[in-house]
């Protein structure tokens, strides 16, 4: 046994030795969760809960740092990437950074997990994930998907080496912590954060950059299933209800985070989710909190009980984006392949706290691009320190800071599949009625799984349909078990003249922000907001 164990060490070391890793202390290689788990605690990286899930922290960093990250501007990237959507570095500050990531990591224990990205075989990404704490390696084992296959030559490599600080006058970094990427060469460096996530977008946005080339659309959407085969996709930001109203008992999850659309159907990227725990309970969402309270689910940042190691998910005390990091196997009705046929339904969701938009309406396929490249909602009043109104938040395919390339070009796609396919889009707002937040209120969640229903039944092509007056898509007139000033926002205000007003600021914030866009897009499109 021990020599098998020697044997596979020094394959590794050489193929680590390869990309220019040398001398490290000790090298574990695709070894089990079971092995990570102990490993992590042992080194002292996190703490048990009282149901064995592995909480730790993530130190001053408790999310993604998006302005520390940079792609390399080379021939793979000069005239692909949207540069006004990332920060860039030469080749030879890469070069740099690479080499003295190589020479911080020697005498170091390093875990390195062999995965892939993408359920589809035909379009699965080989990715080596190279890091220096065990619990990463075991976060990355459960969101990644692991090979069926034996070894394949990796086509991505990460290194995450959260005690690496950068130089920026040596690496041309803005701080000591960098998400440096290659595309060229397939290469990710990430150092001086502790934030797991950024290990997951990184995989994302280089899928981002490749599927495009394949013909394939990469989407930061959920994904669910009936039993009848209607795929479902739910695109929406933080807040919207997306991992909610896509985890459905009566219908199957294929993943709540990333999947591709390909000419053979719907695939997921991932093997895992990666869910919000802050509030998490029971009676909310049940099959999430089953999976927090299991053996080796990662923990991060949330409180936990100094006596019991009951985890206290109502605590923000570290921070609102408390996570959990699980295999989808976690999820008691989560697909086995992660692939499913071409969908029936899109569902764009939005929390629209200005009151204005209807609760349902069914967008045409240029409507559904020019939302797409939108990718609007609202933030509340009091979630951030000196917002005292709703603010209109907009972020290019619901992920732009995962995008590498310009949004017309995944909008372009969407539209492309949707009109292929026969694929109807609705614009779902889970936000408020009866006025902006702090006056109307929120759309009861029974109503709007209702309504939902009715979207993914598709029986709004036999319904009665208006136009909005505002933005031009359908919005049914009048719908079973639903008040009918519910599905008509204007109604719902007592002040007509003030709905007015606050509808035509939203249609300005709307073409104010895809000014951006014009150049690179038809005219046409912009019918949606006229």
């Amino acid at each position: 046994m021990t020599n098998t164990i020697d044997l596979l060490e020094s394959k590794i070391r050489a193929e680590l030795a390869g990309i220019g890793l040398r001398w490290a202390k000790h090298v574990s290689w695709n070894v089990n969760a079971a092995v990570l788990y102990q490993a992590a605690l042992e080194q002292g990286e996190g703490m048990a809960t009282d149901a064995g899930a592995l909480a730790v922290t993530t130190g001053c960093h408790t999310g993604r740092s998006p302005k520390d990250k940079f792609i390399v501007r080379n021939a793979a990237s000069e005239h692909t990437v949207w540069w006004d959507n990332v920060a860039s570095l030469s080749q030879s500050q890469f070069e740099q950074l690479k080499q003295d990531f190589m020479v911080h990591a020697r005498m170091k224990s390093l875990h390195v997990q062999d995965l892939q990205a993408g359920a589809d075989p035909m379009l699965a990404l080989p990715t080596r994930v190279i890091t220096e704490h065990a619990w990463q390696a075991l976060f990355i084992r459960h969101l990644l998907i692991k090979p069926r296959t034996k070894h394949v030559a990796p086509q991505l490599h990460i290194i995450c080496l959260p005690s690496f600080k950068a130089d920026p006058q040596r690496h041309g970094t803005r701080s000591e912590t960098v998400i440096a990427m290659d595309l060229q060469a397939g290469f990710v460096l990430i150092g001086g954060t502790h934030y797991a996530g950024e290990i997951k977008k990184a995989v994302f946005t280089f899928l981002n950059h490749m599927l495009p080339d394949f013909g394939v659309l990469p989407m930061h959407c959920a994904a669910n299933v009936g039993k009848s085969g209607d795929t479902a996709l739910f695109f929406g930001l933080s807040g919207t209800g997306k991992t909610t109203l896509s985890t459905d008992p009566d219908r199957s999850l294929i993943g709540d985070d990333e999947h591709g659309w390909s000419e053979r159907g719907i695939f997921n990227f991932e093997g895992g989710c990666y869910a919000k725990a802050i509030n998490l309970s029971a009676q909310g969402e049940p099959e999430i909190f089953a999976a927090a309270n299991r053996w080796a689910t990662v923990m991060e940042n949330v409180t936990l009980d100094p006596v019991s190691r009951k985890p206290d998910f109502t605590d923000g005390g570290k921070t609102e984006n408390t996570r959990l990091a699980y295999p989808l196997t976690a999820i008691g009705n989560a697909s086995s392949d992660g692939r499913a046929p071409h969908p029936k339904a899109i569902i764009m969701l939005t929390a629209d706290a200005f009151g204005v938009l209807p609760p349902l309406a069914r967008l045409s396929a240029d409507q559904a691009m020019y939302h797409y490249m939108s990718g609007y909602t609202a933030k509340l009043a009091g979630t951030e320190r000196g917002i005292t109104e709703p603010q209109a938040t907009f972020s290019a395919c619901f992920g732009a800071p995962f995008l590498t390339r310009h949004p017309s070009v995944y909008g372009a796609m969407l539209k492309d599949l949707m009109q292929r396919h026969k694929v109807p889009c609705y614009l779902v707002n889970t936000g408020w009625t009866g006025g902006a937040y702090g006056v109307g209120k929120r759309f009861p969640l029974d109503v709007t799984r209702k309504l939902l229903a009715v979207a993914l039944s598709g029986a709004m092509a036999n319904m009665a349909l208006r136009a909005d007056p505002n933005f031009g898509f359908a919005v049914p007139v009048a719908i079973d078990g639903v008040v009918p000033n519910m599905l008509d926002p204007r109604a719902s205000w007592r002040d007509g003249e003030a709905y007015d007003a606050a509808a035509q600021r939203l249609v300005g914030l709307f073409q104010e922000n895809f000014k951006k866009f014009e150049a690179s897009e038809n005219r046409a499109m912009l019918i949606a907001a006229e």
